[in-house]
């Protein structure tokens, strides 16, 4: 299965996308790039059903989240709205949700070599400020690629020239780049070399940003 896989263009897709029932019961996905069928390098967004649990496995390829909305559960504890989670490869968990919840997800994008478990409560983190009208939160850096959750004041012009490759998911607020407004969950992908102008609205922007992760063509897995 093959899903906005080419990295050389402009993607955007937004939260009206309709949701697909996925092959386990009580699971939602708006898929925003995929590569591959079931074992895949993904980005999704993904809707769980309350009291919705899982059978016990393992991220070969890692896997890296964010939830949008309710209480992603495991045995490492409960990760309310706001958490951002990184299971290197080799890690396994059993995941659930009793009040059901919202995740951004992207599978098979670590360096495989990277062992490296983050759990940050972006709720209670300090933001720094960073640029005119942005503070911005670090969330995860190597020399694969920098992860960070920004607030850009209303109105603000926030650069967004992608050196190698970026990503932008929209928290709350909302902001306009190339005359296409982005809102909650809407998801924007821009490739190698692009250069690009957000413009925050009215309510300013909340968002997670990926950079420099697209400096080589994105493979399917190797299984």
């Amino acid at each position: 299965m093959n899903v906005n896989v080419n990295f050389d263009e402009r993607v955007s897709v937004h939260a009206d996308t309709p949701w697909v029932a996925s092959p386990m019961a009580g699971v939602e996905r708006r898929m925003l790039d995929r590569i591959g069928e079931e074992v895949a390098r993904a980005t999704t967004i993904v809707r769980f059903a309350p009291g919705s649990t899982f059978s016990p496995h393992v991220h070969t390829g890692g896997e890296e989240f964010l939830v949008l909305d309710g209480v992603f559960q495991d045995e490492h504890g409960d990760f309310p709205t706001g958490s951002y989670i990184r299971n290197p490869p080799q890690s396994s968990h059993t995941p659930a949700t009793a009040p059901g919840c919202t995740i951004f997800v992207k599978l098979w994008q670590f360096d495989l070599a990277d062992r490296t478990h983050v759990r940050i409560d972006t709720n209670k983190a300090r933001y720094l400020s960073t640029a005119d009208g942005v503070k911005t939160l670090p969330l995860f850096q190597d020399e694969h690629e920098d992860v960070v959750m920004e607030v850009w004041d209303a109105g603000a012009e926030v650069d967004l020239s992608a050196h190698a490759g970026m990503e932008v998911l929209v928290l709350s607020g909302s902001f306009v780049e190339n005359d296409e407004e982005f809102a909650p969950q809407s998801w924007l992908r821009l490739p190698y070399g692009a250069r690009a102008t957000a413009l925050a609205g009215p309510e300013g922007a909340k968002v997670w940003i990926k950079r420099d992760h697209l400096k080589t063509p994105p493979l399917a897995p190797v299984v």
